[in-house]
């Protein structure tokens, strides 16, 4: 069963200096129907001003990725970790026990754009930990590049949650297809452009929630970039 979730029905915020989609139920967007999808949790689309950002602040026990599309994000936290983030990078933090960070955008006059992503661990109470990989278009360009796992596989920055992400850049005629376990959750989010889905098309910002499917493909792409999560049920 493939159930699409449409751009313009995530929640919205607008708070100035951010302005940001969710996907799911967060902060003061609460949607009963909309909790998450499997051990995925969280999918927020920001838009942070220039010269603004979160302020110090806390979380534990979660994965948290960030996925940064155009501008960058400066991160810092208390593991030591200074670190700027930029399109084609995946920052992965195990939040564990317990883990302050800041993270802002410095430019003086750029927007930074970005999805953060949150996946329940499997593994809870463990020290909270940071790892950040770089990867290139060309990698990703008509395939689906693994670029988290739970255990590192291909270069993969690890998460210690039941998930794989995969990110793929489609134009044109290549498709990519992944096999399913039709006992799993899949949810593809199209970061830009258009895509077809199992036959099902998808514009910017669009999702599909798949369950008990057995394969993936993606094709009939116009300048697409996707995110795909095989989560656990």
């Amino acid at each position: 069963m493939l159930t699409i979730r449409k751009s313009k029905d995530r929640g919205y915020a607008d708070h100035g200096w951010l302005k940001s989609f969710h996907s799911f139920s967060f902060a003061g967007y609460y949607d009963p129907q909309h909790m998450g999808w499997g051990n995925l949790r969280v999918i927020n689309e920001d838009w942070i001003a220039a010269g603004k950002g979160f302020g110090t602040h806390g979380h534990r026990d979660m994965e948290i990725i960030t996925y940064v599309l155009s501008g960058s994000l400066a991160h810092k936290d208390s593991m030591g970790n200074i670190k700027a983030i930029p399109p084609g990078d995946v920052q992965r933090m195990s939040a564990g026990t317990g883990v302050q960070h800041s993270e802002f955008n410095h430019a003086p006059s750029e927007t930074t754009h970005l999805l953060q992503i949150w996946i329940e661990p499997n593994v809870t109470g463990i020290e909270p930990s940071y790892e950040q990989k770089t990867f290139n278009e060309s990698e990703k360009r008509g395939v689906l590049r693994l670029v988290a796992s739970s255990d590192g596989a291909q270069g993969s920055v690890t998460i210690h949650a039941d998930a794989r992400l995969y990110a793929g850049l489609l134009d044109g005629d290549p498709t990519a297809q992944l096999t399913l376990d039709p006992n799993r959750k899949c949810y593809v989010h199209l970061v830009r452009g258009e895509l077809a889905v199992n036959g099902v098309a998808l514009v910017i910002g669009d999702a599909a929630l798949i369950e008990g499917e057995s394969r993936l493909r993606l094709d009939h792409g116009k300048d697409a970039e996707v995110l795909v999560f095989d989560l656990s049920a």
